[in-house]
């Protein structure tokens, strides 16, 4: 059985854990087994990708499918060998279903024609705006949940990056945990009404 805080996905096959690990810890690269220690080597690839992205996207990048593909290939690349391509399962958090692996690709085509093409570049304005260019980002790439592992954490790498281009100074995310968490979770969901 699935830990609560992993994701479910119906169409699992064993061999995609690492073995050893008590399928906890996806099959890697690395041969970690270790839940500790994979959220540890996820966690300095994560600062490391961000510091290097900073510097390669300018104020006036308009972002794009390919662009959150390739964040997500430059930060687990090292770590899983789907990294930058598009899931092939269905996968759900506790009881609630992401899109379809099926319909990923359409998707993830009308996040970049709809929400990436209105909110990016992301230009200096009042916090209200800022605030809400973010959120739709954010709140749609997570719905669409593109990658097996690490959506929420790329949907918070391109938050970041488009509050530079906007002037802001880097956003820093907490651990979602506990409340933090459920909270979270429950503004994603409104998302579903467009209530960002």
């Amino acid at each position: 059985m699935l830990r609560k805080d992993r994701y479910n996905t119906a169409d699992l096959d064993e061999n995609q854990f690492e073995p050893g690990s008590r399928q906890r810890v996806l099959k890697n690269l690395l041969g970690i087994t270790s839940k500790r220690e994979m959220d540890r080597m996820e966690g300095r690839a994560q600062v490391r990708v961000l510091e290097e992205l900073a510097g390669f996207y300018d104020s006036d990048h308009r972002f794009t499918a390919a662009d959150i593909c390739r964040i997500h290939r430059l930060w687990l690349g090292r770590i899983y060998p789907w990294a930058g391509k598009y899931r092939q399962v269905n996968v759900k958090k506790d009881s609630f279903p992401f899109a379809a692996a099926a319909q990923i690709s359409k998707l993830m085509a009308e996040f970049e024609d709809g929400p990436l093409k209105r909110r990016t570049p992301c230009r200096s304005g009042s916090i209200e705006h800022l605030a809400t260019a973010l959120a739709e980002v954010h709140v749609e790439l997570v719905l669409i949940h593109p990658f097996r592992e690490g959506n929420g954490r790329v949907a918070r790498i391109l938050a970041v990056l488009m509050g530079l281009q906007a002037g802001l100074p880097a956003l820093y995310f907490d651990k979602l945990s506990g409340r933090k968490r459920q909270k979270h979770f429950a503004s994603v969901r409104a998302g579903l009404d467009r209530n960002y």
